[in-house]
């Protein structure tokens, strides 16, 4: 297996970035390699490579009375401990399997895994930021009744990353979807949403995106965007 980064976009300002990638290891034994497919005017520059790590991704546990896999997104990449603006997590036809067990990532964008030690995310240990606009969304399919009635609730807000302005987010269920715009100060505030639709078959796409792009105040070459997290469907009687 293999992928390619496109890192002729920095979404940080800081000179790199951090990906994540995913792999289903076909034997014990498993050799990674780092190529540079391309070719620089200089031939003597050449894209930097550091901090590598590899983490073993166990099955999701269904949490009970949530039909939606890992909606806190507590499992997900390694987050390095001394540093980290967040990692990035490539859509689904660039990597097959996703770095966020039980999410899809679409379209041409990343979005970016946060974590609470580097960031402030609605509860517990990480979340989810949409840093691509309308070029990117994160997506799951769930498994569903026909004509019965689920209720989507989740979280937005901002990571207290400097990140402020007006942002909206429209969340998908089914055939039905809502818009929830969120004023951002950029001190880590977070707001609740819900979405009550009806499943048409037995299987329903939920889905989020951010409907503008964003970026720091006082920093406008480090792409930021709305904070997702604590998404969760349930049946309604």
């Amino acid at each position: 297996m293999s992928s390619n980064l496109p890192i002729q976009t920095l979404y940080s300002s800081d000179g790199g970035d951090t990906y994540a990638w995913s792999f289903r290891a076909n034997s014990s034994v498993v050799k990674v390699t780092f190529h540079n497919p391309g070719k620089q005017e200089d031939p003597t520059c050449g894209p930097l490579l550091d901090a590598i790590a590899i983490k073993e991704m166990l099955p999701l546990k269904f949490a009970r009375g949530n039909l939606v896999k890992n909606g806190g997104f507590e499992t997900g990449p390694h987050v390095f401990k001394n540093f980290s603006t967040g990692i990035l997590v490539l859509p689904k036809r660039q990597d097959l399997y996703s770095p966020i067990p039980g999410w899809i990532v679409e379209h041409i964008r990343p979005v970016k895994y946060i974590d609470s030690k580097h960031f402030n995310v609605p509860s517990g240990l990480a979340a989810v930021e949409l840093i691509g606009g309308r070029e990117t969304s994160i997506a799951q399919v769930l498994r569903t009744s026909p004509n019965k009635w689920y209720n989507l609730s989740f979280t937005i807000g901002d990571a207290k990353n400097g990140c402020n302005g007006t942002m909206t987010v429209e969340a998908f269920g089914g055939r039905k979807s809502v818009r929830v715009q969120f004023t951002s100060q950029g001190k880590g505030q977070f707001k609740n949403a819900s979405l009550r639709f009806q499943a048409v078959s037995e299987r329903t796409r939920i889905a989020f995106y951010s409907m503008s792009y964003h970026t720091r105040l006082y920093d406008f070459g480090h792409m930021c965007g709305p904070v997702l997290d604590d998404v969760k469907v349930v049946p309604v009687a």
